[in-house]
């Protein structure tokens, strides 16, 4: 069959821009961040809260009770407990949601919730969740609940395929919320011969705050459903459960590339005067990162990475990631690879007072390409208590020297150098 000129000339045309944005994709520069201050506030200060308060668009909101909950067994028993507890609405958005044990729990819980007259809602993640499907979720749906996905396959949406929803959030009543990274699916609770369950971190959060996570999931909810979520049922108003300080920022990438979370990130750890403590599961900071890190150490600053050790899920970005120590280790920085399991927390701790939870690897991926969420605390006793489980997981690690980083293998280093071609997509 002859094929027109027309439809060839067209075809070759849409295959080189297709091309020309994956290389952009791959190897545009990427955004560069520096805090410029002569006399940055002291972290404690509320100059330095109202500060980033400002910068991240944000609510400090000060009367809150937050409880890290670590581990499947004991945040998927929590989540489950509040949803069976339910009177008006459960909105639960997740980047991941698979087939499986433990989603089956959720759907049946959420089902039961439903068919006694509560709102459910849930948005998840075309791609991370791409095994899950509409009939998966059908007695949910047909027990009146709601599943939208964020961003399906359709030509309509080919322009944003790229853009995920990360966010894994649960918000019941508009009272009870719990935000953090760990998606639903049987990985995060059941051990298996070759891999151990996840070891996670998530946070339940009670008080003023839950209308800020609300509202993030309304967002996205919108984006994938056309529907603004209204009225008391979501939005019951202001609740004094604490006296934790905290606020919700929410991160999606600008026309520009910046995001909300990356400046959450480089402003703090520009901020650190006496130590930084980051638990990551996707370690790839840009390079400017890197350099706010190294400076940090080089004045004074204590500064301790975990990190996933042979266990983890993906084998190349960890080569990626380790050719990145080099700098790091040099200026005094202590770095371990955790090794009962794949470790799949977010934390981001400084000086004792300030902490992140939330859904942001430290990857070009979370800070420039999905949409996220953070919770930021500023209370002692939060840090202290995420303090102690990082102690408690470096315990079970490998400290990573500079003589052992200086002695990768060749083949290492070759997986390194096929990583950082594929860095920012990472």
């Amino acid at each position: 069959m002859d094929i027109p000129l027309w439809f060839f000339v067209l075809s070759v045309a849409v295959i080189a821009w297709q091309g020309f944005l994956l290389l952009m994709a791959l190897f545009a520069p990427v955004m560069r961040y520096q805090v410029d201050c002569f006399e940055a506030p002291a972290i404690e200060s509320d100059k330095f809260l109202e500060t980033l308060e400002a910068l991240t668009d944000a609510q400090i909101n000060h009367h809150n009770n937050l409880t890290v909950v670590a581990n499947g067994e004991r945040f998927y028993e929590a989540e489950l407990n509040a949803i069976r507890g339910a009177v008006r609405s459960i909105n639960l958005e997740a980047y991941i949601f698979q087939r499986g044990e433990v989603s089956q729990k959720f759907l049946v819980a959420l089902a039961e919730r439903a068919r006694a007259g509560v709102k459910v809602n849930l948005v998840l993640d075309a791609i991370g969740s791409f095994f899950t499907s509409i009939s998966y979720c059908r007695d949910l749906v047909e027990a009146g609940g709601r599943v939208r996905f964020y961003h399906p396959f359709s030509w309509r949406s080919i322009a944003n395929i790229n853009n995920r929803t990360h966010r894994e959030l649960l918000i019941v009543d508009g009272r009870v919320g719990f935000i953090g990274g760990a998606g639903i699916a049987d990985h995060w609770l059941v051990d298996k011969k070759k891999r151990p369950r996840w070891r996670d971190t998530v946070m339940r959060v009670e008080g003023d705050i839950v209308s800020n996570l609300q509202a993030t999931f309304a967002e996205n909810w919108l984006e994938a459903s056309g529907e603004i979520i209204f009225g008391e049922e979501y939005f019951p108003g202001a609740e004094h459960a604490g006296n934790a300080k905290a606020m919700v920022i929410n991160s999606a990438p600008s026309a520009g590339g910046s995001t909300r979370a990356r400046i959450l990130f480089q402003a703090l750890v520009s901020a650190a005067r006496k130590n930084i403590l980051i638990t990551t599961p996707y370690f790839l900071p840009d390079s400017s990162m890197v350099r706010e890190l190294t400076r940090a150490a080089r004045r004074g600053v204590q500064i301790q990475i975990l990190l996933p050790g042979k266990r983890s899920d993906h084998a190349l970005t960890r080569s990626s990631s380790r050719r990145l120590y080099g700098d790091l280790l040099r200026a005094g920085a202590r770095i371990y690879e955790y090794r009962p399991a794949m470790i799949h927390a977010k934390i981001l701790v400084i000086d004792d007072l300030w902490s992140v939870t939330g859904s942001t690897n430290m990857d070009n991926r979370s800070f420039g390409i999905n949409d996220e969420v953070n919770l930021a605390v500023l209370d002692q006793s939060v840090a202290a208590q995420l303090k102690q489980d990082f102690l408690a997981d470096t315990a079970s690690s490998r400290e990573v020297t500079l003589a052992d980083w200086e002695r990768r293998s060749l083949t290492e280093r070759l997986h390194e150098a096929i990583g950082w071609a594929l860095q920012r997509q990472q």
